[in-house]
Parts: C-alpha cells; structure tokens; sequence
C-alpha cells in the first residue's frame, strides 16, 4: 500500500450539510514508538493496547461555503470555543488536504471532550485525532459509498497519523501493530493494523488502572520529544531494541507467558524514559510519586507472585496493568496502596477496548 492510494479521485454524492460524532480510544504502547521519520513515519514499529474508558468524543458538524480558499473551523473543547487547539488542526488540515479535496469546500465546528485529563500523558492526541480524523472519513463515505469498511479504517489510521502518530493505533483493537516488521504480517508505516496472531487467553479482558500522579500539561510535548531522537547517541540500538522486543512479544502472546511479558513491557517503559533523560537537551517527566509507585508494584509482586505491572507514557502517570485472573487482588492493592500516590487520590480503572465507535 502506498499513500497515493489514499487520495480519491471524483466524489459520486454530494453533501450540503450534517453532523456526525465518534468516540475513539486512547490506547497504551507496550513497544514504544520513539522517533520519526518525515511524514509522521515511525523510526520502529510499536504494538498496543487499544483501551475503553479513556476516550475522546468528537462530533463534527459541517456546512457548504461559497469562499473554498482557505480553511475554516472552530473548535468547542469541553463546551467552551478554544483557539489553543487551533494551529494543531490548521496544521493537520494541510497535511490531509490531498487525501480529502473535499476539506476547503465546508466550514467546520468540531466539538469534542475527553473522558481523562488532557495532556497528561495519557495519549489524550492520539484518541482527539483519531475521533477527528473518523469524523472526516464518515463524510468521505458519504461522497463516496463504495468506501469498503477495510478502506474506510485504513485511511482513518492513516490521516489519524498525519495529526499524531499513534493516533493511528486508535482505531480498531484490541491489539494494534504500527510500522513495517518483517514478522507481522500487513505492518505498515502509514497506519495500524489489528494484530493479526493467536493471543493466549492470559492476555483477554486484561486490566490497566492509570494512577493520575500529575494531571497538568507535559513539561516537553512529545513532537518536541520525538525530534530528539535525530541526533541521539543511543538512538540505533533503541529503534533496533525496539524491533527485536516485538519479536518476542509475539512469541508471549501466543504462549501466555505472563513473566516475560512484564520483563518486555517494563523495560520498554523504562527504556522510553532512558531516551528522555539521556537526550540534549535532557528531561525527566517521572516525578518521585512515580518512583514510589513502581518500587511498590516491584515489592508486592515479589511477595506475592502475582503478575502485577506497569507501563509509562511520556509522563509522570503510571499505567499498572494486570490480568482479569487477578484483578480482584490486584485492585485491592492499587486501592490500599498506591492511591495514596495520586494527585487528590485520582486514578481511572481501564481496560482493554476494541476500538472506536460511531455514535448514533
């Protein structure tokens, strides 16, 4: 597949206005993406858990217009009109504009809220961008009807992409491959793909409590973040790590092993933040709560042989992940024991999800 596949070539129908809304998940890398290439292509592939509560719903309302020279759009995030948002969607806009002519011809007002706390390193661009990008393609569907649904959630993935790299993991579930890996068969640069292998029942209904240690903005945005890694000096054996962590993790996945399973996906998160800190310039965006939370996790496991972990994205919260075997145990540790960790006692009980939905 190419990307010129992605660009149509006339539209049979034509539209003068509507609304359409989407919820679509955020999701949890168990590899890391870390680094890219031009055009939002990703350095390594990454795989995922696509997740449930944590969501962003867009609705996206749209009217013809007589000027087509320019973009034109508002955005309402969480009931109040925001400007912030703004040169983010201009940005992405341009991006997808070959791949959707139709975007000059109608002014838009997306309207859109989360279930989580924004930009606090819970992927809160990846499920914003992939409900916006949902959105647009229900309007291509539209123009176009003869859009199979294997096209439909491709191209989504794919401009989902352009936005925020893995918003393209937010589309379908409940494990998602992003970037070519010789040993997952159909893995693409441009967009996700639903794993396609055997997964052990151990990995079925598996649990993610996210412990809110900071729910402010990020110190470092992750596209400033990922632009460090053009010169980092450890940068080819991570993107190489990265790569031989997938082959394993497909290995685990089909026998169950839970064990090796918290080795890849702990050192995986570890290793994320190993690249911050040893960047230039360099940043920490753990906090000692942090810290405190996955000694805690390591003690308890080691007392009770229990397959408790945790994962991180860029930030400060901790993703404790467990399986439904063991979720009883399992939360009631994280109630009596981490809780206290988290900024006013905040935490979100997740799981995994199966992707997004269109709202009626």
């Amino acid at each position: 597949m190419q990307a010129e596949n992605f660009i149509p070539t006339t539209y049979n129908s034509h539209l003068e206005s509507g609304k359409i809304t989407w919820s679509a998940p955020s999701n949890i890398a168990l590899v890391k993406y870390w680094g890219k290439k031009e055009h939002q292509i990703p350095e390594n592939p990454s795989i995922s858990f696509t997740l449930d509560a944590c969501k962003t719903i867009t609705s996206l309302s749209y009217s013809k217009k007589e000027n087509t020279s320019g973009f034109s759009f508002d955005v309402i995030f969480e009931g109040e009109k925001n400007l912030d948002f703004k040169p983010k969607i201009e940005t992405f806009f341009k991006r997808i504009e070959k791949y959707l002519p139709f975007l000059k011809a109608y002014h838009f007002t997306i309207e859109t809220s989360n279930t989580f706390p924004h930009s606090s390193g819970i992927a809160s661009s990846a499920s914003g961008m992939s409900a916006l990008a949902l959105c647009l393609m229900s309007i291509e569907k539209e123009l176009q009807p003869e859009i199979s649904e294997t096209y439909f959630n491709q191209k989504a993935s794919f401009l989902a992409r352009l936005g925020s790299g893995s918003a393209c993991r937010s589309i379908e579930g409940d494990l998602i491959v992003w970037g070519e890996h010789s040993e997952i068969a159909g893995s693409s640069d441009l967009f996700g793909i639903k794993y396609p292998y055997e997964v052990h029942e151990n990995f079925k209904k598996y649990h993610d409590t996210i412990l809110l240690v900071d729910k402010g903005e990020k110190q470092v945005s992750s596209t400033v973040g990922h632009n460090l890694m053009y010169q980092h000096p450890f940068a080819k054996q991570r993107f190489l790590q990265a790569e031989e962590n997938i082959t394993k993790l497909k290995e685990v996945l089909k026998t169950g092993d839970l064990k090796q399973f918290i080795e890849i996906v702990e050192s995986e998160a570890l290793t994320l933040h190993a690249m911050m800190m040893t960047s230039m310039p360099y940043f920490i965006l753990m906090k000692p709560n942090t810290l405190k939370i996955i000694h805690a996790i390591w003690e308890f496991r080691k007392n009770t042989g229990l397959h408790i972990s945790f994962t991180l994205d860029a930030g400060a919260n901790v993703h404790v992940l467990y399986p439904e075997a063991e979720a009883e145990k399992c939360m009631e540790f994280i109630k009596n024991e981490l809780v206290v960790y988290c900024q006013n006692g905040h935490y979100i009980c997740d799981r995994i999800g199966f992707g997004a939905k269109l709202m009626k």
